[in-house]
Order: structure tokens, then C-alpha cells, then sequence
């Protein structure tokens, strides 16, 4: 079994200010610490899964497509680092038009994520800005850790053993 940091997209790695919803790689600006942080946890053995809401798609107003070319785009910034992110999940759906398991609070995302990596939920972690983070992680067995939004990861470090 493997340790994993799960994180939440906007507002944990990435920033958020001024923007509702991220969907242009030019948008997309990591926060300040991520790359430490992520740099840290990574020698300490852990892996990375990303876990998303991306209601925007939903409502129209990006595409599934949009949302992969910031992927790609994060994904780059986080090989020049060495940084390895294991996958990337994210739930298109918003409970305007219909209901879904996968959007956070519901913890489908993260348990699919648990059985495919073989996770130790007892020594993993999420990582959210927002209550609905927290809740879908606890609903599946995981240590939450709240920050505020855009704030520096390694002000936590030492939260995450």
C-alpha cells in the first residue's frame, strides 16, 4: 500500500484570485509553496492525486477540453520540478442539472482513487480550501487538512507526517 496527498485544483495548487473559474493555461499560476511542499512530501514517499470540481463544464461555461489543456499545462509545470502527480480527477457535473456521486462532498473521485493506487487511507491526507473537500475525504477514510484558499502549503508541512 502507498501514502497519497490528495489536493484539491483551484485555490490549493493553484491560484484562484480573481478568477471563479480556471480554464486558460494562461490563468493558471501555481501558489506559493506547492512546489516546495509537493518537492517535500515527494521524498517522504508520498503520491499525488488531484481531485477536482469542474462544474463550469456543466454550465457551459468551459469544456472538457479546456479543462485537459490546464491539466497538460500543470502537468508540464510540475515536470520541470520533478514533481510526479500520479492522476488527475475531476467531476464535470454541477448539482444544478444533475446529481452525481463523483462531485465533492460525495467521495466517489477519491475512493476510485483509493482502490487504483492502493492507498492507505490511514496515512494519507486531503488537502482542500472548502468544507466539501474535507467532508468527501472523511467520507472516505482520510485525514482532512483545511487551509484558506491560496495559501502557502508550507506553512502545513509538518501537519502531514
Amino acid at each position: 500500500m502507498q501514502k497519497a496527498i490528495f489536493l484539491d485544483r483551484d485555490g490549493v495548487i493553484n491560484s484562484d484570485v480573481g478568477h471563479y473559474y480556471i480554464f486558460k493555461p494562461e490563468h493558471f499560476a501555481l501558489n506559493k509553496g506547492l512546489v516546495e511542499a509537493l518537492g517535500a512530501w515527494q521524498k517522504k514517499g508520498y503520491i499525488f492525486i488531484v481531485i477536482s470540481n469542474q462544474g463550469g463544464i456543466a454550465r457551459g461555461t468551459y469544456t472538457k477540453n479546456d479543462v485537459e489543456k490546464v491539466h497538460k499545462h500543470f502537468m508540464g509545470l510540475m515536470d520541470e520540478h520533478n514533481i510526479k502527480i500520479t492522476e488527475i480527477y475531476y467531476c464535470p457535473h454541477h448539482n444544478e442539472f444533475e446529481k452525481c456521486l463523483c462531485r465533492k462532498p460525495d467521495s466517489l473521485m477519491i475512493e476510485k482513487a483509493i482502490a487504483r493506487f492502493d492507498v492507505d487511507v490511514e496515512k494519507s491526507y486531503m488537502i482542500g480550501d472548502n468544507h466539501k473537500d474535507i467532508e468527501a475525504a472523511e467520507k472516505a477514510g482520510l485525514k482532512g487538512i483545511k487551509i484558506e484558499s491560496n495559501q502557502n502549503l508550507e506553512t502545513i508541512f509538518k501537519q502531514v507526517d
